[in-house]
């Protein structure tokens, strides 16, 4: 049993967040209610909301709010409900804020540095952990909490290059395999909390992600002094993804050269699948979308961006194969079947046991 602030984690296994729409409330809720933590994406929440179009908004905080409930709901009590939510989006405090105040867990932190975000769950029973990439940025992180909250994190998430979605590495490390793998960068983070395990008096678990796929990889990752993984991807192939049976087969049917590394309007580099709308992009075409929801800070908007994220996300979590962005992880092209998630998470832990 793990203990992370004041909850224990059964099953040390965090499931990725993964917006627009793949993880909510019913996702991270079923994983939840199996002794792991769920997370919700709060980026564009409310995507199915009637209003969202007009506003956005407010459509998202109050889908944001709903999923939680219904994650807790199904959680009954076990695991941990957590958010996931990027630095990089416009009313990030306005949604961490709404999220605690319906009852999340925790609140995982990345796509930037969340320096402000102590400033939002001090004081509450919500834990806090950063999205890390290097040795570095879990430093600057660290001082920073420490000096202007008094805090350090509740736990850790590294980050490595082999993850989906957005990517904390250039495009020519990823491509070239120069990046350093997430077993190269823990003993760097682990060095770069310590001195702040020691003043608090506690440990900071560490969990690592990107390129986690099965039982064998958590034990590689637990082997090395890591409390636990964080896995995305596996998760879209089960029956209680929030995202559409469509959605859920492209992954399914997806194979290792069908991966791609893309350039983003978030200003990161990254992995998806290569489908009509990448092709098209990567030809030089351009899709400004009609209605911007001035969601990304760095975002250029309007005539200026060559596609919508937003947009693009939306249509794949409704199955839209020639419009949408799938995100995934480099290890995407394993996975053959749709299964539960009880049945996903008993035989990676299954296979970790044998391992460890």
């Amino acid at each position: 049993m793990l203990k992370l602030g004041n909850r224990e984690l059964e099953i040390p296994i965090i499931q990725g967040g993964m917006g627009v729409g793949v993880s909510l409330g019913n996702l991270a809720g079923t994983v939840a209610g199996c002794g792991a933590m769920g997370v919700i994406s709060t980026v564009n929440a409310g995507y199915r909301e009637d209003d969202f179009e007009k506003n956005p908004i407010q459509a998202n905080v109050r889908a944001l709010r709903q999923e939680i409930k219904k994650a807790l709901d199904i959680a009954k009590g076990k695991g941990i409900v957590a958010i996931n939510a990027m630095v990089a989006v416009n009313r990030y405090e306005e949604s961490v804020k709404a999220a605690i105040d319906a009852g999340v867990q925790a609140v995982i932190s990345g796509a930037g540095l969340p320096l402000a975000l102590p400033k939002l769950t001090k004081g509450t029973e919500c834990m806090a952990a950063p999205i890390v990439s290097s040795g570095k940025a879990a430093s600057v992180i660290c001082k920073n909490w420490d000096r202007k909250y008094g805090v350090a994190p509740d736990f850790v998430v590294i980050e490595g290059p082999e993850a989906g979605g957005h990517l904390g590495f250039s495009r020519e490390q990823i491509e070239n395999h120069t990046a350093k793998s997430v077993y190269d960068i823990f003993p760097e983070v682990k060095e770069a909390i310590e001195p702040y395990e020691e003043k608090y008096d506690r440990e900071i678990p560490v969990f690592l992600a990107g390129g986690i796929f099965d039982g064998a990889d958590m034990a590689k990752a637990t082997d090395a002094g890591a409390s636990g993984v964080q896995m995305a991807t596996r998760f879209i192939a089960t029956t209680e993804c929030d995202a559409s049976e469509e959605y859920k087969r492209v992954i399914v049917d997806a194979s290792e050269d069908d991966v791609t590394i893309i350039k983003s309007p978030v200003g990161m580099p990254g992995r998806a699948l290569l489908t009509p709308l990448i092709q098209k992009l990567q030809q030089g075409e351009k899709f400004a979308p009609k209605i911007c929801n001035d969601c990304l800070k760095s975002c250029p908007h309007g005539t200026k961006t060559p596609y919508c994220i937003s947009r693009a996300l939306i249509e794949a979590v409704k199955g839209n194969v020639r419009e949408g962005l799938f995100f995934c992880g480099s290890n995407v092209g394993k996975i053959k079947k749709i299964v539960s998630v009880r049945e996903l998470i008993d035989e990676i832990v299954s296979e970790w046991r044998k391992s460890s």
